[in-house]
């Protein structure tokens, strides 16, 4: 069983590797965001109180996005394994999820601010179905529509220049602080997150042997 922690700011490819490698080994590619959707989508009884938090473009409280993964971490899609992607975001979440279940691995994917910087400016979202893109690596088949639906893909707010700066400096103000912890369990694995998807994930797979 294979219980894995993606860490790495915004921009170094997690959600794309997660993907991959959940697909690989038939474990669960369980992101907080796409946990939250989930919940509401599904009308249960936390998914109708978190989209009161997101309707009112509030942040969900630690407590509640923890008693969703809770709730996933339980479902059958979850018993061989699973790759948390972007959580952890804090030492308390940390905590909390270690009385939840035993991590196993923790890959951070390190990449340069500049990098990420120039990254993040060429990505692009599409609306319907989340499908994320990369206008240099990772480009749509028809430029400005996304290759599931057709839908006109756009740019974040939150991927602007300014924009980027400040999810970076919080990032490293919340998230770094976890690197000294899951160093000291002996469960980080750091790996250079640049270059093509191939090459980085050639890189997670040596790591994670």
């Amino acid at each position: 069983m294979l219980r894995i922690v993606f860490l790495g700011p915004p921009g170094a490819g997690k959600g794309t590797q997660a993907a991959e490698f959940a697909r690989e080994h038939h474990i669960a590619h369980l992101s907080t965001g796409d946990l939250l959707r989930a919940a509401v989508s599904g009308g249960t009884p936390l998914g109708r109180e978190a989209e009161g938090y997101m309707r009112a473009g509030r942040l969900v409280p630690d407590d509640l996005v923890l008693q969703i993964l809770e709730e996933r971490l339980r479902s059958p899609e979850a018993r061989e394994g699973f790759i948390l992607d972007g959580y952890p975001r804090n030492l308390a979440q940390a905590m909390e999820l270690e009385r939840l279940t035993p991590i196993d691995r923790v890959v951070w994917f390190d990449l340069p601010a500049e990098v990420l910087i120039a990254r993040l400016g060429q990505r692009r979202v599409c609306p319907t179905c989340q499908t994320v893109y990369n206008l240099a690596t990772h480009p749509p088949k028809v430029t400005g529509r996304c290759d599931e639906d057709g839908t006109e893909l756009v740019q974040r707010s939150d991927d602007l220049p300014d924009a980027i700066e400040t999810r970076l400096k919080v990032y490293t103000a919340q998230t770094e602080p976890l690197l000294s912890y899951y160093r000291d369990k002996g469960v980080l694995r750091p790996i250079d997150a640049g270059g093509t998807p191939a090459e980085v994930a050639q890189r997670l797979r040596a790591a994670l042997v």
